[in-house]
């Protein structure tokens, strides 16, 4: 499940658009009202701004007076859906919005528990996008009803971070565990079409990746240079900073990637790893201890491993694949998807576990042995070979959040 949210000046405009009446709609029979929070007689979209200007005009002014929220459920969780559904899923995810405190690094509180419950929004279901994907969209007052703003520092952390916790809570697939399972084919595709290319040329790889149905976001600088890009892919978006191996797809490296594949000896692939990361002490891997992990099951989730040059489609317990995700949380760690995937293979037996330095003595299950212990369950396990992926490749935390 997916959600954005953003405070905006342009409220009027959102309100219309959510209610259908914006003349954008060409199918407002397919928007539907989910429900209404301090609003009386279901009005309609002058109705919902003027009610949310009497609320702000008795207080000071704000600039960007209304906050509007999406929010995406992935269709098969929603398929049998009615408007009580809809209803509940949306007060989970207040709830859930509602409570968080989001702090800095150095500790303090940057953005405080804002309250929704207390204030004026409105709340309608779309079915009329491409595909007919339905979604929530909600426009909400800025300002609650005892004159409190509701802060939007990081509002967008605050609306990811709420759609995990409730898809958790459901036992549904989360956006990281979404993104996990698809970066490996947006490197695929990167590297398919670099090694297809007979000459580098930017316009070639990125019209290769828009014929793939990828969107392409340039960034230029004010002069018109090219300085980095990102790929979307649904409601994925993939930074290339994220992608690849040692950062080897970002723009200022593309050409040298390019060169390695088609001239140097030995084909760079996507499981190979730069001699700084990876490690030396790793044994040979094996494939048979994997078989177990081939089989769908009622807790696990698909996760698509590329190793030692081979597709591995495995079925991974939620609750392991939820460790990793937790431990490595793509948001704060930059090679994320390295180190899970060591953690994924040392944990299905495709890779032998690496002799690290424990640190500590103690033994027994909780030290780090290089095998598995017979006593341990799947989530010791887990976390183990969490740790051990962290000592062997190291987390690199990203520089800053960003919007």
């Amino acid at each position: 499940m997916i959600a954005k949210a953003k405070a905006i000046s342009h409220g009027i405009n959102a309100i219309r658009y959510i209610t259908g009446e914006s003349q954008h709609k060409k199918h407002p029979e397919k928007i539907y009202r989910v429900l209404d929070n301090l609003l009386h007689s279901e009005p309609d979209a002058m109705g919902i701004w003027n009610s949310m200007q009497l609320t702000l005009s008795q207080h000071r002014p704000i600039k960007n007076s209304v906050i509007r929220i999406e929010l995406s459920p992935s269709p098969e969780h929603t398929q049998f859906y009615d408007i009580e559904d809809w209803q509940k899923l949306w007060q989970e995810f207040a709830e859930e919005f509602d409570k968080q405190v989001i702090t800095g690094k150095d500790g303090k509180v940057r953005s405080c528990p804002t309250n929704l419950a207390g204030s004026k929004y409105s709340v309608w279901l779309h079915t009329e996008s491409k595909g007919e994907v339905p979604h929530l969209h909600a426009a909400v007052c800025r300002m609650d009803e005892n004159g409190n703003i509701n802060n939007d520092h990081n509002i967008h952390l605050r609306a990811q971070r709420a759609a995990e916790r409730v898809a958790k809570k459901r036992g549904w697939t989360t956006a990281a565990q979404v993104r996990n399972s698809n970066v490996h084919q947006v490197n695929r595709d990167c590297m398919d079409i670099l090694k297809s290319m007979q000459s580098w040329s930017w316009e070639e790889y990125k019209n290769a990746l828009i014929r793939k149905g990828y969107t392409v976001h340039e960034r230029e600088d004010k002069k018109g240079i090219l300085h980095g890009y990102a790929l979307v892919n649904g409601n994925t978006k993939y930074k290339a900073s994220e992608l690849g191996v040692g950062r080897n797809l970002m723009i200022s490296k593309l050409p040298a990637t390019w060169n390695k594949l088609h001239y140097k000896s030995g084909v760079t692939t996507l499981n190979s790893k730069p001699e700084d990361i990876q490690p030396k002490h790793i044994q040979k891997p094996s494939a048979s201890n994997a078989t177990r992990y081939n089989t769908y099951r009622s807790d696990t989730v698909p996760y698509t491993l590329n190793h030692e040059g081979k597709e591995h489609r495995l079925y991974i317990p939620g609750k392991v694949l939820d460790c990793f995700n937790d431990e490595f949380d793509y948001r704060f760690v930059s090679n994320c998807k390295e180190l899970t995937d060591m953690a994924v293979a040392i944990f299905v037996g495709l890779l032998d576990t690496p002799n690290v330095a424990t640190g500590g003595g103690g033994g027994g299950p909780q030290s780090d042995l290089p095998w598995r212990d017979k006593d341990e369950d799947n989530l010791q396990w887990a976390r183990r070979c969490a740790r051990i992926a962290s000592r062997s490749l190291g987390k690199k935390p990203k520089t800053g959040l960003k919007r």
